[in-house]
């Protein structure tokens, strides 16, 4: 056999792999199965990203009606709101002047020129029983504010629109304020004319028997059947002496009365202190809701 035809015959060796070989192949598998990651990594993303960050879409249908249920409650919080501030409204024009437990007739009676008045709200028709409270407002048509309260006793057998001598009532309605007086001089500051006289001593007793020493050391006139301007103890009575006449605002005697308004002596040092005949002062006496 020649030389080349055992060349032929020898089996053919397949080419020797080096180290050099095998590690580039490793790197190229590896990059492509990179490839291969990266891509389906996107597209998985790309898909669904909730999905991505393991969000199942049950969940986000989940929380479509939650976030629905909130914006509801929030907007029905605030009609609740709206609505609460418009009632609040409401009930503050209903008492008008910011008066309460005055009927609309009585406040229409008050005259607007007025800025200062004293409330005599008794408990009942038939009560002695009362509180008196003081306000002012800045200017005509503004809110009345108060800012003095007392307890306080009314005639005996309460309260009347008819009043007659004797019956123990007091007289209801709304009425000037123009003059004061006592037996004692006039507290600093007074601004009603004051009539410091010696006529001004309680004869008797009162209603129950109760001593009525110091019950006229002030007094403001409540202009029920008198004449304006003048003393309070003026006797004559314009609408005729058998509606009596002389009710004042004077000093408690811890009992009823005949027909005046009693309050404690300090607060009556306080109302003298404070009436300004420039603020047409009145008083609106009656019991609750007149």
């Amino acid at each position: 056999m020649s030389q080349h035809a055992r060349a032929r015959s020898r089996p053919t060796r397949k080419p020797r792999m080096t180290r050099t070989t095998r590690s580039s192949r490793r790197v190229v598998l590896a990059a492509v199965l990179g490839l291969a990651t990266f891509t389906a990594g996107w597209a998985y993303v790309a898909q669904d990203p909730d999905e991505a960050v393991g969000v199942r879409p049950q969940t986000r249908a989940d929380a479509r009606p939650q976030a629905e249920d909130r914006a509801a409650r929030d907007a029905q919080r605030a009609a609740a709101a709206q609505r609460a501030a418009e009632r609040a409204a409401q009930q503050a024009a209903a008492a008008p002047q910011g008066l309460t437990g005055v009927s609309e007739q009585t406040r229409a009676r008050i005259p607007a020129e007025s800025r200062q008045l004293i409330l005599v709200t008794g408990k009942a028709l038939d009560s002695s029983e009362s509180t008196a409270a003081f306000y002012t407002r800045p200017a005509a048509g503004a809110d009345w504010v108060r800012t003095e309260s007392w307890p306080a006793r009314n005639g005996a057998k309460g309260w009347s629109t008819e009043r007659t001598y004797g019956d123990l009532t007091s007289p209801m309605g709304v009425f000037a304020l123009t003059d004061a007086g006592g037996l004692l001089p006039k507290p600093p500051g007074t601004r009603l004319p004051y009539d410091q006289n010696n006529g001004f001593v309680p004869s008797g007793l009162g209603v129950n028997g109760e001593s009525l020493a110091g019950s006229f050391d002030y007094v403001v006139a409540i202009d029920f059947n008198r004449r304006p301007g003048r003393s309070p103890l003026d006797p004559v009575m314009p609408d005729g002496e058998d509606k009596g006449g002389n009710i004042w605002l004077h000093v408690d005697h811890d009992g009823p009365s005949q027909g005046c308004v009693g309050i404690p002596k300090a607060a009556m040092q306080k109302v003298l202190e404070t009436l300004d005949p420039a603020a047409k002062p009145v008083i609106v006496m009656g019991p609750e809701g007149f």
